[in-house]
């Protein structure tokens, strides 16, 4: 499984609704197994600047490149670009389960 985590903050604070309302279109798209757009909440004590965060699992990177390929991604970034100022990501293939100690 691959894990997608993308971070964004918004270049003006009160755009951080259209933010997630631009992003919102990417769980139109198929292929991810779970996909969630949140606002962050900012509990870090250390702070930070991220305002939205996309979280999506897919089973393998056909999935995610799949989903990267769908025109709808592109639309969303269309949306969103504008309003955005940093954007980080990430993916990463996670391994089996481990038990615990």
């Amino acid at each position: 499984m691959i894990r997608h985590i993308v971070l964004f903050s918004a270049r003006d604070k009160a755009d951080i609704g259209r933010i997630v309302e631009g992003l919102a279109h990417l769980t139109r798209i198929p292929h991810a197994r779970r996909l969630e757009i949140a606002r962050n909440q900012k509990t870090d004590q250390l702070g930070n600047d991220v305002d939205v965060v996309v979280y999506g699992e897919f089973d393998d990177d056909a999935a995610l490149a799949a989903y990267k390929a769908h025109p709808l991604y592109e639309t969303t970034i269309q949306l969103v670009r504008p309003l955005r100022d940093i954007r980080l990501a990430a993916d990463y293939a996670v391994a089996s389960a481990v038990a615990g100690p």
